[in-house]
């Protein structure tokens, strides 16, 4: 079969080819930043791909990055939020999060290049993660004074809590090589291989029994669910309320200035 798109999408390409769906972030000259937009659709291209006869997702990112984090103009709108626009921000992004977390079907991210903050959340998010030697991930918010909250909240499910606080705490980078030996990238695959790798997982995995594996992807998701609502809900929470403070104003502001940024603590 060859691939069918569907065009009704401003900030992602969505595609279909024998059993698999890929859904490619297609902002390659803002990096595939994530905006509002790209929020929207993306939870509509995951509702979708749930209902169609796909199998198995590949989420990738278009260019050489895979997703840079938040897109800078909306990043400038978040200060001066009320509270109730702030939860309802916090409330859109946990809502993406889950959707790819406890998608229904075998997910796929081919990291084709830095995968940075939320970027670092959708590449982790997925069921198996192959990344590019030159892909890079960090979850950044401490250097901007945000906090977080969310992603923390899936982290300490996929690797142990000494190396989330690392992680967290210091905001640095990591490459490759050292996520795979955290056990947070699955494989490191050449560039020019990378699709089809992805493509021969999706291969191997469609040779199980579909309903076998989203009965499988059910048991996980639903193991730990009630602990995993009661953090969902504190993150959110703390994820409004920091963007309250002066030094989420003055991260926000030095990041966007491009200084080095003067915390007050508050």
């Amino acid at each position: 079969m060859t691939d069918i798109e569907d065009m009704n999408y401003e900030t992602i390409q969505l595609a279909y080819d024998s059993g698999v769906a890929t859904i490619t972030l297609n902002r390659p000259d803002k990096r595939n930043a994530i905006s509002f937009e790209l929020i929207d659709d993306l939870l509509r291209a995951l509702k979708e791909v749930e209902t169609s006869n796909a199998i198995v997702l590949i989420l990738t990112g278009a260019g050489k990055a895979f997703s840079s984090g938040m897109d800078l103009d909306n990043l400038k709108a978040l200060i001066g939020r009320s509270p109730e626009e702030n939860l309802k921000d916090s409330d859109t992004m946990v809502r993406l999060f889950r959707s790819l977390y406890e998608f229904p079907k075998v997910t796929i991210a081919a990291v084709n290049g830095a995968a940075i903050a939320g970027g670092t959340g959708l590449a982790l998010l997925c069921d198996f993660t192959l990344a590019v030697p030159e892909a890079k991930f960090g979850y950044t918010e401490v250097r901007i004074g945000f906090v977080p909250a969310i992603v923390s909240t899936f982290l300490l499910r996929q690797v142990g809590e000494k190396q989330a606080r690392d992680l967290l705490l210091t905001g640095r980078i990591i490459g490759a090589e050292e996520a795979a030996r955290m056990g947070l990238v699955n494989e490191i695959v050449a560039p020019e291989n990378l699709m089809a790798r992805a493509r021969e997982l999706a291969a191997l995995l469609m040779e199980n029994s579909p309903a076998s594996l989203r009965a499988t992807k059910q048991l996980l998701s639903d193991h730990g669910r009630a602990e995993l609502d009661a953090q969902i809900d504190a993150a959110v929470r703390e994820n409004a309320a920091i963007r309250t403070t002066a030094d989420f104003r003055e991260g926000i502001a030095s990041f966007l200035e491009k200084r080095k940024p003067v915390w007050s603590g508050k």
